[in-house]
């Protein structure tokens, strides 16, 4: 468990069938305390998060990550917020379901992405600082200080993909945490920029 901005922790969990690490993170906003799309914690990780309980909320941005999510809502007692177009596909059952545009506990706005791999992916924004946005599989950050897609049997149309990412250039971030991969602390954006300029 890393701190990697103010009041973000990080934790990794490598997967070898994809060769990447897998993220979770722990944020620490105002009152609030919330985990996002949390992988199996290691022995210090749990250490960190179980000396600032009560944590309020776990939130899932797709339905491929709910990894251990409902393994932490049943031990830490708390909240699950799903996206409500992947709703139907998981095997849980959420506190609550959030859609595009809502405003989630600690200040953290959702943003819906269409035509990405599953139908309720969504990214998080946090408007604070130089601004932070948080994706589950709409971007990978692979290789170290890059993005990129998924492979291109994942979508059904891998422009129309690319053409739904582009909602994520009207927000001010410069931090972007990653579900999977390397995430990248200090000009995020312009990887974003970059991996979107790019034609198809």
């Amino acid at each position: 468990m890393k701190q990697i901005l103010p009041d973000i922790w990080q934790w990794s969990w490598f997967s070898d069938e994809k060769q990447l690490d897998f993220n979770g993170l722990f944020l620490m906003i105002g009152e609030h305390k919330i985990l996002v799309d949390p992988p199996p914690m290691t022995a210090e990780a749990r250490t960190v998060v179980r000396r600032h309980e009560p944590v309020d909320y776990i939130i899932v941005t797709n339905r491929d990550h709910l990894r251990e999510a409902a393994v932490y809502q049943a031990e830490l007692g708390c909240q699950l917020r799903v996206p409500e177009a992947d709703a139907a596909q998981m095997d849980v059952t959420p506190t609550k379901t959030y859609k595009d545009g809502e405003l989630l506990p600690g200040g953290i706005w959702a943003i819906h992405l269409e035509n990405q791999k599953s139908s309720g992916e969504s990214a998080l924004f946090i408007e604070r600082g130089r601004g932070v946005l948080i994706v589950g599989d709409a971007l990978i950050g692979k290789p170290p200080g890059s993005v990129r897609l998924l492979p291109a049997e994942k979508y059904v149309d891998i422009q129309k993909a690319k053409d739904g990412l582009r909602r994520l250039l009207k927000y001010n971030f410069d931090s972007l945490l990653v579900g999977d991969g390397a995430s990248i602390l200090v000009g995020g954006k312009q990887q974003v920029e970059q991996l979107l300029s790019v034609a198809s």
